[in-house]
């Protein structure tokens, strides 16, 4: 009987530690649990979606210069390339000059042994030398023939074969000038000098080699890289402004970007163009020219290129994201004094991609709804909402949800 009732003792004391606990718990909720004054509240101009007013962004009409430009994808190619090949066969002595080294013409790039072209020089040299000789002792003879020939001391025959004589060393003088011009340009082709400024690529041959006349394997490439051009194609719907400015003389400036149109490589003017359209494509291939002088251009590198065809003064400017497009073409939504939307259908101009050229349908200074226009109709209530002040009651709200009652941190 005793441990039955201590049995019933032990059960009792469990279910009030567990009541305890639940109550205990309960107590913690409701401290920690934040106040109606305290829970965040609902920024204004957010109960659109609920009823009332549609909150709405909004922008205004601004009148400015606008600059048209056609884009198109580029090709960058450098204005001269040079293969740099020996002359003249032979040991590579020397290499003057460091891979990815700009240089200037006439700057020693490598040497080839000389020695061989040396002696060949004094060999011409002598045998110039030697005909040179005879020459003189054969004109010595001629004028002493002339003067036995006025004496009727010989033949006129004895004449004419002396005469012959000395022309015939006159030829042969003049064979041996060649051959040591010939022998002095091979010895300065040994010394192999950059044909244009430029930068020199990646060195193909090493110092040891040997080398051959006018060899398949370049020495190495130079590349003229101040100034560049870029070549790329303009669709003929785009030509007659940009033939028309060209012809009449007006300098169209070109821009260079990289592919994801971020970062600006440089500036030029177009240059030329093609005499004829691409028949297969419909387009006409251009060349800008820039001056590099980055030197951000690479070769065979592809760009974005900008072509500027002329620039819009006083033009009406709305943000494209205002730009809206229906049944009806395009519109924008034209936030009026009474707080009421009407619907304006446009003629719009080009664009940017930030900024669109509207030609009919507004006026400066209006204001047209950015963002919110999907739920908005013609005649619709709307409210301007504010962004900085939508950032500001954004950025307080965390403070007021992290209060508990009586002021205590939430934990």
């Amino acid at each position: 009987m005793s441990e039955a009732n201590t049995s019933s003792a032990g059960s009792v004391r469990r279910w009030l530690v567990i009541g305890g606990l639940i109550i205990a718990a309960v107590v913690l909720i409701w401290w920690l649990w934040p106040t109606a004054a305290e829970k965040p509240q609902q920024p204004q101009g957010r109960r659109g979606a609920f009823g009332g007013p549609t909150p709405v962004r909004v922008a205004t009409v601004e009148q400015g210069s606008f600059e048209v430009y056609a884009k198109a994808l580029g090709t960058v190619t450098p204005l001269n390339t040079v293969n740099v090949r020996s002359r003249v066969a032979g040991e590579l002595m020397e290499v003057r000059f460091d891979e990815g080294q700009r240089v200037k013409a006439g700057d020693l790039l490598a040497v080839i042994d000389p020695r061989p072209y040396k002696v060949a020089l004094e060999q011409a040299e002598g045998t110039l030398q030697q005909n040179r000789a005879l020459l003189q002792n054969a004109q010595v003879d001629l004028k002493r023939y002339q003067g036995l020939f006025a004496d009727d001391s010989i033949a006129k025959q004895t004449l004419d074969t002396q005469q012959a004589l000395v022309n015939q060393y006159q030829g042969t003088l003049a064979a041996n000038q060649a051959a040591v011009n010939e022998a002095k340009l091979n010895l300065q082709f040994t010394e192999i000098r950059a044909p244009i400024d430029g930068r020199v690529g990646l060195r193909q041959l090493d110092q040891g080699n040997l080398v051959a006349a006018n060899d398949t394997t370049p020495l190495v490439v130079i590349t003229q890289t101040q100034p560049m051009a870029i070549s790329f194609t303009l669709p003929e719907s785009e030509l007659p402004p940009v033939i028309a400015r060209f012809r009449q003389g007006d300098e169209l400036a070109a821009q260079a970007w990289d592919r994801g149109e971020r970062t600006l490589f440089g500036e030029g003017v177009l240059e030329s163009f093609d005499n004829l359209i691409d028949a297969t494509t419909g387009t006409l291939k251009m060349k800008a020219r820039f001056d590099n002088e980055a030197e951000l251009l690479i070769p065979n590198q592809f760009v974005n290129v900008r072509l500027r065809v002329e620039t819009l003064q006083d033009a009406m400017l709305i943000p494209s994201a205002a730009l809206q497009y229906g049944s009806r073409g395009n519109y924008a939504y034209v936030v009026g004094d009474d707080s009421k939307v009407q619907l304006r259908v446009l003629e719009v101009g080009p664009s940017n991609g930030e900024q669109t050229v509207v030609i009919n349908g507004l006026n400066v200074g209006e204001r047209i709804v950015m963002e919110g226009t999907d739920r908005l109709r013609d005649g619709s209530e709307v409210e301007v909402v504010d962004p900085q002040k939508l950032a500001e009651e954004a950025a307080e709200s965390p403070k007021v949800e992290t209060q508990g009652r009586g002021g205590r941190p939430a934990q």
